[in-house]
């Protein structure tokens, strides 16, 4: 919509930001607000509007006394200036809404002043964005509360500058303003930071244009549009989703982690795990926590919740099965890391070996009551620093480290569709800790599947299944994607739950990100770590991921996780101590190095055609399962010729079950005649399973990806061993 009339930005309301644009004032009472605006000076000059688009729905209305001011509110104008009457606002949500602009040209804006006691002013804001404070007198825009008076400000705003204004701000345009609903621009012209693997970000970030209308699986843009070329020198390449995928006749089959079957590895037996002072109910489990190969002392760490709602602990191990619980001098006689500060609820840590800063090696957030949350750093895991307040954040918030774009991410539990998630990031874990810039990110979709039943534990009873929602989302660097373990909620409610000392139902599934903000996930939306719903399970429900997520353990994936057997002895106590929250172990389950999903072909060679590729590496591996089959590549240019040397008659055929096998080719020794070329990858597989690629620099193998929680062999969370970390690995099983 273009506006040519002229505007001015006036606003009095809760949490807002209402764009008022002229429509039919004269160009005198333009010019005339224009000189009011200078003090009387004037300009001479007929100022321009800018162009703006909207993130959220909203509808346009004349303003004017009277006139209704929010879509959720019953605040009408009270006064209306004589340069301001008539022209048009923009009405939405009280909540306010979100801007960006796309051309540049004066702005106006309205907010109480700071210096009113009790005024949701903005004026701190407006201060930071550029705006000046104009002499006008204040008015009341609505009620007869002081609060309600406005000031008004004014800016030249600049093409790419974003508003994301809360309570409460409104904005109102010059002539030649437009004003357009916000659409996502095609990611190939995003003009924003650019990522490793050739995905270029917008400008804009992050992106928070989740509509809590909305539940239909959530936009992956980077696979609508991937970069024309993609850099592969980052990691293992995973057949995850399409981003690297040109063509292919295999088929993607989705695998499950398989359950150790000396599970559970950890129970509550202590004192402090079994609540026999607090009276809490048994636990010896992460709510997130984090378990990691520390390589500085090689042992597994974790961290951990030991007794419900009370103590965060501490235990090692030297094969990540046998686990000991040392005893701690900070709160002697027992592991405990902090001294019991409240009701203790979620806590993540991540093990930073990224940091130059020893002191701060280990990171740490706590959630509890009232605190809310608290961030804290390590030097040894152990001994923690002073805690630093977080802004406003839910009680299963967590943290996470994206190595790729060295980003602090605190993901946020929120409620704007059923149990969701809010993002904020941050170059500095403690910097960031006051949430400023967090916006709407994940939730559970329509494809995610509600329970059979509304209770699972009792079939029999009638009742709506709960719709599922996203309990919890932790995520970690597995080589060259962010993976994400979404913990999806299935009901029934705490209530009904409590009522019977039965967990609930959370079971976890997977998430990919290329770009750590928007995840791919699996078609098939059945669970990758599942509950067993059966009394007399240890994990029969409400199932956890922890923060490292898993370990790579030589050949295989470890992920360690949380089940809860629930104890129907404790019906209907408080909720500390109820058996809904009782009895919660630590198992492990299993899975393929990069055995996430797999390409596959039957009897029937199939092939499948990489997008272009660039990297600087110049072997070629590959993680491949087929002893009854074979698989072999051969290498096109640009123009989808062969590359001499790299054809598939000339590639030595790979028939084996390896998770690192190296591809030859007769008349090639390696690939450094192609290095920094963009070429693709044709794999053309029979009876067999494609897992991942990968360019090492060297006949080691090493991905120079990331290793999630690390492991046996690796010296830092980055596989830069290849072979040798197996060696390493079976040493350490032995």
């Amino acid at each position: 919509m273009k506006f040519n009339r002229s505007p001015h930005m006036f606003s009095n309301v809760p949490m807002v930001l209402a764009v008022a644009v002229g429509l039919g004032v004269a160009m005198g009472a333009q010019q005339s607000l224009w000189a009011e605006s200078n003090d009387g000076s004037g300009t001479g000059k007929d100022p321009s509007g800018p162009a703006l688009e909207c993130r959220n729905a909203f509808d346009l209305a004349p303003f004017k006394q009277g006139v209704l001011l929010f879509t959720d509110r019953k605040y009408t104008a009270k006064s209306v200036p004589d340069l301001l009457k008539e022209l048009t606002f923009v009405r939405t949500s009280i909540d306010g809404y979100k801007l960006t602009c796309t051309r540049s040209g004066l702005l106006y804006a309205l907010t109480p002043r700071a210096a009113q006691e009790g005024a949701a002013s903005q004026e701190d804001y407006l201060a930071d964005k550029g705006f000046e404070k104009l002499s006008w007198d204040d008015f009341q825009l609505f009620g007869n509360n002081a609060i309600d008076r406005v000031t008004v400000y004014r800016k030249v705003i600049e093409e790419g500058e974003v508003l994301d204004i809360n309570k409460w701000v409104v904005l109102l345009l010059p002539t030649g303003g437009e004003i357009s609903k916000w659409k996502p621009r095609p990611w190939n012209q995003n003009q924003g930071e650019l990522l490793y693997n050739g995905i270029q970000l917008p400008r804009d970030w992050p992106p928070g244009d989740a509509d809590p209308k909305d539940a239909s699986p959530l936009a992956v843009p980077y696979l609508e549009f991937p970069p024309e070329t993609i850099v592969i020198d980052t990691g293992r390449q995973l057949f995850v989703d399409d981003f690297l995928i040109e063509n292919t006749t295999l088929k993607r089959t989705w695998h499950k982690a398989r359950k150790y079957e000396g599970n559970p590895i950890l129970s509550p037996t202590t004192d402090l795990e079994r609540g026999v002072q607090s009276g809490q109910a048994p636990m010896a489990a992460p709510f997130s926590g984090g378990v990691w190969y520390d390589p500085s002392d090689k042992r597994f760490k974790m961290w951990y919740h030991a007794g419900w709602f009370d103590g965060t602990a501490y235990a090692e191990s030297k094969d990540g099965i046998h686990w000991e619980r040392p005893d701690l001098d900070v709160v002697p006689g027992t592991n405990r890391i902090v001294p019991r500060k409240g009701v203790r609820d979620s806590a993540a840590v991540i093990l930073d070996t990224f940091t130059d800063e020893a002191s701060q090696r280990y990171k740490m957030l706590i959630w509890s009551r009232p605190q809310g949350g608290e961030l804290f750093t390590s030097a040894d895991g152990i001994h923690w620093s002073d805690p630093v307040r977080t802004g406003p954040m839910g009680d299963r918030s967590t943290i996470f480290f994206n190595p790729f774009r060295n980003k602090w991410v605190y993901s946020i539990r929120a409620s704007w569709r059923g149990r969701s998630r809010n993002y904020s990031e941050s170059d500095d874990f403690l910097a960031g800790a006051s949430l400023s810039d967090q916006v709407k990110w994940m939730r559970a979709d329509n494809l995610d599947l509600p329970d059979d039943h509304w209770f699972y534990a009792f079939p029999q009873r009638d009742g709506k299944p709960t719709t599922p929602s996203l309990y919890n989302l932790d995520a970690v660097a597995y080589e060259s994607v962010m993976l994400g373990a979404l913990e999806i909620y299935q009901g029934p409610d705490n209530g009904a739950c409590a009522a019977e000392g039965v967990p609930k139902l959370t079971e976890i599934h997977l998430g990919f990100s290329r770009d750590g903000f928007h995840w791919q996930r699996a078609e098939d939306r059945t669970p990758f770590i599942a509950a067993t719903r059966k009394a007399g399970t240890w994990d029969r429900g409400y199932i956890q991921s922890n923060a490292a997520i898993c370990l790579v353990m030589g050949d295989e994936l470890w992920f360690y996780y949380t089940g809860f057997a629930g104890d129907t002895a404790r019906k209907g106590l408080p909720i500390d101590s109820n058996g809904m929250y009782a009895n919660a172990s630590t198992g492990i389950a299993k899975l393929r190095r990069d055995g996430f999903a797999s390409l596959d072909a039957g009897s029937e060679s199939g092939n499948l055609t990489t997008r272009s590729v660039v990297f600087q590496g110049n072997r070629l591996f590959v993680n491949a399962d087929c002893p009854e089959g074979t698989l072999r590549v051969e290498v096109l240019d640009e123009a989808g010729s062969v590359v001499a040397g790299f054809s598939k008659e000339q590639c030595n055929p790979i028939a084996s079950d390896s998770t690192l096998a190296e591809v030859t080719w007769d008349s090639a020794s390696d690939l450094s005649s192609i290095v920094g070329k963009p070429v693709r990858f044709r794999f053309h597989l029979q009876n067999g399973r494609l897992y991942s690629f990968w360019v090492s620099p060297n006949e080691s193998g090493a991905s120079h990806g990331f290793v999630a929680g690390g492991g046996p062999g690796f010296d830092s969370l980055i596989d830069t061993k290849g072979k040798a970390a197996y060696i390493a690995e079976e040493e350490t099983s032995r």
